[in-house]
């Protein structure tokens, strides 16, 4: 299947049929399940060399052996990674290769109620957005060193509610704590991050876009809410299988026409148009001095690209 061909039925297995991964080194956040555990199999199974970074270690050996049971020469590694926790983010971070072409953002979380991460954010953006601002930022000198590299941030169309970020009430504390509220901002920042990023450091080869993978895919996302998890299961027979919901993310990690470009938002493995508040430069910056502080990194000093056309 050409690219032109792409679209809302497109699999991830579709997408990488007739690419060849080898020599390049992957890693995905939440890839023991949903369109993480697929993303991960179709790209190990074109020959990358496939880190799964999953909270349960003993899950990501089990997702391990299922990939290598359906693909037998697929290079599979697992690392412990909990974005809920800036500890954990920093050890997985050393126990990677120095070497990495891709990193797919894909890891996130719903919460119903309120909650904090091991750090003192609030829950959904501690993991969705922060957790990977850190890894990603620990990330760059090996990404650089692929000489072109891809930061793939899974993002969702929900990312335009609220239209803006509104800094005065980012992160939500528990008494505005609105569950919605707080997905939006956290798929909101990971539009902007990955605009961001590709400001950034698209001079040092590194370039970032972000995704919508379909709406209600019954993944583990909503773990922790009851009513999202019912929901998704009522809508899942009018929804993208979780193949199809992997394809877009598999799309942005591997499509040759994606090399060396960045700061654009894709569905359906294609170009789509993110919300005016997405596309918000000041906003961008802004978030990235935020979160740089409130991860414990110094303040960049990497010299910022001028914003692809």
């Amino acid at each position: 299947m050409s690219a032109d061909k792409f679209g809302a039925r497109t699999t991830c297995d579709d997408v990488t049929r007739g690419i060849d991964l080898c020599g390049k080194s992957i890693l995905i956040t939440g890839a023991n399940s949903g369109i993480g555990f697929e993303a991960a199999r179709a790209l190990a199974a074109a020959g990358a060399r496939t880190w799964l970074a999953c909270r349960n270690v003993e899950a990501g050996a089990e997702t391990r052996r299922h990939i290598v049971a359906r693909h037998a020469d697929a290079e599979v590694h697992v690392v412990g990674l909990d974005l809920a926790s800036f500890a954990s983010v920093r050890r997985a971070s050393q126990e990677l290769p120095s070497k990495l072409d891709v990193v797919v953002c894909n890891a996130g979380l719903y919460a119903n109620h309120y909650q904090t991460t091991e750090d003192g954010l609030e829950s959904t953006v501690g993991v969705c957005h922060f957790g990977h601002f850190l890894l990603v930022n620990l990330l760059i000198e090996r990404l650089a060193a692929a000489g072109t590299s891809r930061v793939v941030m899974v993002s969702s169309e929900s990312h335009r509610h609220p239209s803006k970020l509104q800094f005065a009430r980012f992160p939500l504390d528990r008494a505005g704590y609105r569950p919605l509220v707080s997905y939006g901002q956290a798929k909101l920042c990971n539009v902007l991050f990955a605009n961001e990023l590709t400001r950034r450091y698209q001079h040092r080869g590194i370039f970032s876009n972000s995704l919508h993978p379909g709406a209600f895919i019954g993944t583990s996302i909503f773990r922790s809410s009851r009513s999202a998890q019912l929901l998704a299961t009522a809508l899942s027979p009018f929804t993208k299988t979780i193949p199809q919901g992997a394809a877009t993310t598999v799309y942005c990690a591997t499509a040759p026409e994606l090399a060396r470009v960045g700061g654009r938002y894709y569905a359906d493995c294609r170009e789509g148009k993110a919300s005016a508040g997405a596309k918000d430069v000041e906003a961008a910056a802004r978030l990235w001095q935020l979160s740089a502080a409130r991860v414990g990194l110094a303040p960049a000093d990497a010299e910022v690209a001028q914003p692809q056309p």
